[in-house]
């Protein structure tokens, strides 16, 4: 491109804006189109900006058009900086509360005292700032996580013209002028001018709200925006308005999209309130205790200290206990661990695109999975198949039948077919990098596999692409397409050349050979579709089936306007069913190999053994999906296979009965697979008569209601008592969308499904594989166990903490935790146990045991046995230092020292249990695997740290004194302690409720709930142990 063409870009930018304005205000069809054809309509417009319909942009003109007119990419909500995040923690009400508590002690304690007496009140006021210097820092890194998350998900590709050539290219590199092709399912990147376009129809209620569809055309309605989808056709568009430009850009620019909490964080949330509840029964307990031995007994050593001074210490204490009781740290923890498991999942080729999803797929008791490209390696290849009546058994020479019949085969092959093949990548220049040297097939592999083999030394290397652009689809006057769609199982192409019109159709072979009447000979002649031929081509399909091949059959139908009087270029796709796809030539009958993935068969067998029942939900035909499930592993002696056909007749009892069996359902529609969905899980079902209309209109309600599926909500209900399965369902087409949504996890895939797809999906599988999900099960188990870990480890800390503090104040001693020791406790149980535990990566055992079902308690009972041993040992070894510590290491009862061996032995249980926490079952072995677990040593090492710190030089800012090495080595000690002790308490016979895992239970059973009792009962134990022991110790003492 010579200089001045350039400049001449640069200076029309100014007319191009000016220009694009007018033509792209929302909602305004009449006015823009009105503009539009002020400009000389879309080749006005194209020339405007120097782009050729056929061959696109020049790519040296990429660059400038950049700089010009922006790129396509959205803007981003403007996030929190470090400062708003930190000072967003203030508003937390009892953090109020205590900088108040701290700001009144330090006023008094200078007043009393003006040498030392700041120093409780500063340390308290310190350490609500490391409080929420610590939160704001994980706020911070969870947007970031998060953020990075959303720019993953926003990466895809879309398919444009430059230079002449068919290419895809990052979503973010489309530039103005660029000519983008779209096929449906496929999401608009950019606003745009329709170029082309074949029976295309929109859905614009992202941006316009309107349920209905829109259908485009050159003449009324040529625009496309940016955030809409099409629901069916083919177009090609030049590109208008890009980035923050486009007009879902600038609504973009307006949202703020927040994360919304994930059920388990709702679950916790509840049981935060439930322990913050009892933390402030326990605080207001410590507060009269205090005030009571101040008021009525007044110790010696209480003389010197005023009612409102000592008023001002219990009140502090008090409200130090609510801060350590509430535990924040569970919802923090939840987010910590979806944040490291999301991000260590995109690793494992998932995309989280709802996070919880991540902890749901951890429970999927079915999983739905499709065949092509998730059980199969989608990279499919014609091995065998009949071509004009002559059998070919390995496709790769020249057939011997006429230039007339391999004509007619190779249109049908380049014009039925929305695929394209791109070339290889350019080979590395670094020769260590191993890159793909395979053609790069965009779109339908099936087609691809064909377009293929005409390519190949088979078709004479055919020129398909050539084909294809000279039948003009989408152009006036030129060829009509109608893409494949799975609920028809094939598609047709009208193809006009000279005014003669051609039918070319491909699809099933065992539907498609029922619309055919004659077949294609050798010589390129029709003959007549005899019984004795219909019947060899029913046993090559079987054939082909049998070998887990895919049969597709091809045919045409020649001179279709001698059949009926239409306008070809406004005929839909309805009246072309009815009226032309009858009567056709059988051309050929292709048996395409798809191969299973070399991963499947173990991963098969690895849900199977977590208890996970996998189904296979194919568009194949029987044969063909029988063969590959036996393969896969998937379908057992005893399991059942049927079509789609079959299932759709059955009654809603009738499917319950079949379901526990139900292994492979072929020849299915997207509809099938919704019904099924909403069949195990209970989703989307119809509950009132008005939406059981809807699904079935036309039906009576009162005498067909239990005749036909899915079925009715009440009915459901009393089928299952109410609990459904979780299930997880794979999709990748536009029609898969109702059942991706009414699944629990819809997964869709990354390579092959459409947007519409990933739209409706919870999780992206990334490289469409199904050891991928399998890895979405491993990752959401590990996810549901991390949070229980957590949670054993903080109520064991909340209930030594609490009781021991609430026991000192009972029995006249100062509190042996002060307020700068408990929030230190409480920073290690919230912020560094949640760091910890949060993110221990997952272990392939998790995959040995059954899904829990959805109401399993948090709380197991192998746990509350686990808490219950560990308090009771803190308790016993808090109160005995606290009764014996004087005697033990000569020191003045109820001194600093005294309170710091006590503070050192407790912070030490916590690290030690910390180990013990990691398994929450009856395994024993605390130091598994703490090579992949760095997070969790990095805490260990820091809080070892820090407490040694703030020992040994805390001083009056923390009320601590150095320990001499003895007594540092016999506080460690009693700290580890704790991992004997998690061995021993294992010991105890108690296991898992069998009721917790996935499992339906028998009609008419009433399981009883008596968590809450159990939990109950489970948590006052260690009380009662220390209270008892304290008893018989003041007992003793009145002896003496």
């Amino acid at each position: 491109m010579t200089s001045q063409e350039k400049q001449s870009l640069d200076e029309k930018a100014t007319s191009i804006k000016d220009l694009v304005k007018l033509i792209n205000e929302p909602q305004s069809l009449p006015q823009n189109l009105e503009h539009l054809k002020a400009a000389g309509d879309v080749i006005g417009l194209l020339k405007l900006l120097g782009t050729n319909p056929d061959t696109g942009v020049d790519d040296d003109t990429v660059e400038e058009r950049r700089t010009l007119f922006g790129c396509n990419t959205l803007p981003s909500t403007p996030r929190k900086t470090f400062w708003q995040l930190f000072v967003d923690t203030f508003d937390d009400a009892t953090l109020q509360i205590l900088i108040v508590a701290a700001v009144v002690s330090l006023i008094i304690g200078i007043y009393d005292d003006p040498s030392t007496g700041y120093v409780e009140g500063c340390a308290i006021l310190a350490a609500c700032l490391i409080v929420s210097v610590v939160t704001a820092v994980n706020d911070y890194q969870k947007e970031t996580q998060f953020r990075e998350l959303s720019a993953v998900n926003d990466e895809v590709d879309v398919k444009v013209f430059r230079s002449g050539k068919f290419t895809t290219i990052p979503v973010g590199d489309i530039v103005l002028g660029d000519i983008v092709s779209l096929d449906a399912g496929d999401d608009i990147p950019c606003d745009g001018v329709l170029v082309t376009n074949d029976g295309l129809e929109v859905d614009e209620s992202a941006l316009t709200g309107e349920p209905e569809d829109i259908t485009k055309d050159g003449e009324n309605d040529p625009f496309v925006l940016s955030g809409c989808t099409t629901v069916a056709g083919t177009a090609r568009f030049v590109a208008i308005a890009v980035g923050k430009d486009s007009q879902w850009g600038i609504i973009k620019s307006h949202l703020e999209k927040e994360q919304d909490e994930t059920p388990l964080q709702e679950k916790l949330d509840d049981m935060a309130a439930m322990i913050g509840n009892v933390g402030i029964g326990a605080a207001a307990a410590t507060f009269i205790a205090m005030m009571c031995i101040k008021i009525f007994i007044n110790p010696e050593y209480l003389h010197d200290v005023t009612v409102f001074h000592h008023a001002l210490e219990a009140f502090i204490i008090g409200v130090t206990i609510v801060v350590v009781a509430v535990p924040e740290g569970l919802p923090l923890a939840v987010t910590i661990s979806l944040a490291f498991s999301t991000k260590k999942m995109l690793a494992d080729q998932n995309l989280i695109r709802v996070l919880a999803a991540c902890e749901t797929m951890g429970n999927a008791t079915n999983i739905c999975s499709d065949k092509t490209g998730t059980l199969t390696e989608n990279r499919m290849t014609v091995v065998e198949g009949i071509f004009a009546n002559t059998k070919d058994i390995n496709c790769i020479n020249p057939l011997a039948i006429s230039v007339n019949a391999i004509e007619t085969i190779l249109e049908c092959i380049a014009c039925c077919s929305t695929a394209r093949i791109l070339p290889p990548p350019p080979a590395p220049t670094n020769s260590d990098e191993v890159v793909d040297s395979r053609p790069k097939l965009i779109g339908n592999k099936t087609e691809a596999a064909m377009l293929v083999l005409a390519k190949s030394s088979w078709g004479n290397n055919d020129d398909v692409d050539q084909r294809r652009e000279s039948a003009n689809f989408g152009k006036d006057g030129g060829s009509r397409l109608f893409p494949f769609s799975s609920k028809r199982k094939r598609m047709t192409v009208l193809v006009n050349k000279n005014n003669t019109w051609t039918l070319y159709h491909k699809g099933a072979a065992e539907i498609v050979m029922e619309n055919c009447s004659t077949y294609m000979d050798v010589d390129g002649s029709e003959k007549q579709m005899t019984a004795e031929k219909r019947e060899f081509y029913k046993r090559v399909i079987a054939e082909y089936a049998s070998k887990a091949l895919r049969c597709v059959a091809l045919c045409h139908r020649k001179k279709i306007e001698t059949v009926v009087d239409t306008d070809f270029s406004k005929i839909s796709l309805e009246e072309t069913e009815q009226k032309l796809e009858k009567k056709m030539c059988l051309n050929a009958l292709v048996g395409i190999a798809d191969p299973l993935r070399e991963d499947v068969i173990g991963a098969v067998a690895t849900c199977q053994r977590a208890g996970i029942f996998v189904r296979m939900v194919t568009g194949d035909n029987i044969e063909t999906a029988r063969a590959i499930a036996k393969q896969a592993g998937i379908l057992t002696a005893d399991g059942l296979s049927m079509t789609g056909e079959e299932f759709r007749k059955l009654t809603p009892a009738k499917l319950d009965e079949v379901l526990p069996r139900l292994q492979v359902l072929a020849r299915s529609s997207p509809e099938d697979k919704h019904i099924l969905v909403q069949r195990l899980n209970g989703g989307l079902m119809p509950e009132t008569k008005e939406e059981w209309d809807e699904v079935h209109p036309g039906r009576d309600y009162d005498t067909e209601r239990d005749l036909l599926l899915p079925g009715y909500k009440q009915e459901w209900d009393a089928s299952r008592g109410g609990v459904g399965e979780v299930v997880g369902v794979t999709g990748d087409g536009t029609n898969d969308g109702p059942a991706l949504k009414a699944a629990d996890v819809g997964l869709s895939m990354g390579l092959s499904g459409t947007d519409v797809a990933k739209k409706a999906s919870d999780i992206i599988i990334m490289d469409d594989r199904f050891s991928s999900i399998v890895k979405a099960v491993l990752w959401g188990r590990s996810v549901f166990d991390n949070i229980r870990k957590f949670l054993q480890f903080q109520l064991t800390v909340n209930v030594v903490a609490l009781t021991i503090t609430f026991l000192s104040a009972l029995i006249g001693y100062n509190p042996p935790l002060n307020a700068v020791m408990m929030l230190w406790v409480n920073l290690i149980m919230d912020t560094m146990g949640a760091l910890a535990l949060g993110t221990e990566p997952p272990q392939a055992e998790l995959l040995d045991r059954h899904p829990y079902r959805r109401n399993a308690s948090l709380i197991s009972r192998p746990m509350w046995r686990n808490i219950l041993v560990q308090a009771t040992y803190q308790l016993s070894l808090l109160v005995y230092l606290l009764n014996k510590g004087p005697q033990l290491y000569d020191c003045e009862d109820g001194s600093t020292r005294h309170f710091t061996i006590l503070f050192n032995a407790f912070v030490f249980c916590q690290v030690f249990n910390e180990f013990n926490a990691r398994e929450i079952g009856d395994v024993f072995d605390p130091f598994h695997a703490l090579g992949t677990s760095q997070m969790f040593l990095m805490v260990i090492a820091f809080t070892c740290y820090a407490q040694w710190l703030i020992v040994e030089y805390g001083g009056d800012f923390t009320q601590t004194t150095p320990l001499s090495l003895s007594e540092w080595q016999w506080t460690v000690g009693y700290g580890a302690l704790s991992i004997p002790v998690g061995y021993f308490m294992r010991l105890i016979p108690v296991s898992e409720d069998p009721d917790s895992f996935a499992g339906l239970p028998e009609k008419g059973e009433v399981k009883k709930d008596n968590s809450h009792l159990r939990a109950t009962f489970f948590a006052f134990l260690p009380i009662i142990a220390a209270l008892v022991y304290q008893l018989a110790y003041e007992v003793e003492e009145l002896k003496h």
